[in-house]
């Protein structure tokens, strides 16, 4: 790294021009291509742990590098473009494109302060859009999984774009045996992240996206983080229904987001294109969503043994109901 009085540069190339943000695990900063004049983008720093073991470091550094070369190959309109990987000073650093404008989560933030609500049908907008992102990196051998969605890792740009940025979590899946290609677990903000995250990371598969992306949703149409999902496993009861926050909120839009936010991956839709359905015309045959699973989901009933039971044995029920009917007729016959 070069310095001087009042610049840095990074790599004989990038010079840095401030700090954008920052997390648990390093920084994100605008920085200015010196190859390319005039080219900004965004850097973004992954420090280890201090006090991280030799062998635990040369193997995060080695993801790091594997990840890198996987998102270089990315080129979907909603997700910022990877253009290079180097390390410096034990420092592993991803150069992206740099993508202008507020996060949503400025956004809805600005809209409760003047006590008013995001627009659904805007919101459903850019739903729309970062399904198709996720439809784009679940479909890709091997997928790849965000793990980190939600409204301070999505930007509107001024031109109205949405862009679905932060690849610092993300997974590469192997397809045929389902394990991760990196030592890194859970990650991710608590009120958006799903129960598998807080574990060792080896159930995690694009369901867990869904899961994000329905509690971002959560968050912009209603005005508030929903309560995090470890919350929600001592208190089934802990999460208040979207339509109980926002009156005019449509049913299928709420209906939605809570099969997304199912506890159990089993209950969410199986893939980004069935939420997307959800959303748009809340076809409620997508994943076999019924009744037991949205109360399980929302809370409030959690015995739902019985409904469950009568699915399972509806035609022995509906037979029984038919003989007695039958029976009836019969005993009433002159």
């Amino acid at each position: 790294m070069a310095t001087g009085t009042t610049r840095t540069i990074l790599h004989d190339r990038y010079e840095i021009l401030s700090e954008i943000g920052r997390g648990g695990m390093g920084a994100v900063y605008l920085a200015e291509d010196q190859r390319l004049p005039g080219r900004r983008c965004a850097v973004k720093a992954n420090q280890l742990p201090v006090g991280m073991v030799a062998a635990d470091a040369d193997a995060l550094k080695a993801g790091f590098k594997r990840e890198a070369t996987l998102l270089a190959q990315l080129d979907y309109p909603a997700l910022p473009g990877v253009s290079d990987h180097f390390e410096v000073d034990e420092v592993s650093y991803l150069v992206m494109d740099y993508v202008p404008g507020d996060d949503l989560s400025t956004l809805v933030n600005e809209a409760r302060a003047k006590d008013r609500y995001l627009d659904e049908a805007r919101v459903l907008g850019w739903a729309e859009a970062l399904c198709g992102a996720l439809h784009y990196l679940h479909y890709r051998r091997p997928q790849i999984v965000h793990r980190d969605v939600k409204p301070s890792n999505i930007k509107l740009t001024p031109d109205g774009q949405i862009r679905l940025v932060d690849f610092g979590l993300a997974i590469p899946i192997v397809e045929d045996s389902g394990a991760t290609l990196t030592i890194r677990a859970g990650g991710g903000s608590r009120a958006y992240q799903p129960p598998e995250q807080f574990g060792d990371g080896d159930a995690i598969d694009v369901r867990a996206d869904i899961y994000s992306l329905g509690a971002t949703l959560y968050h912009l149409l209603c005005g508030v983080p929903p309560i995090d999902a470890r919350t929600r496993f001592l208190d089934p009861t802990a999460l208040i229904r979207p339509g109980s926050l926002r009156e005019n909120l449509s049913p299928h839009i709420e209906h939605a987001i809570l099969v997304a936010m199912a506890l159990h991956p089993n209950d969410r839709p199986a893939g980004i294109s069935d939420f997307r359905r959800l959303l748009v015309v809340g076809d409620s045959s997508i994943a076999d969503v019924d009744l037991a699973t949205r109360v399980r989901v929302a809370g409030g009933f959690e015995d739902s043994g019985w409904l469950n039971a009568f699915r399972r044995n509806r035609w022995l029920v509906l037979l029984v109901v038919l003989l007695m009917i039958a029976a009836l007729a019969l005993s009433s016959w002159p």
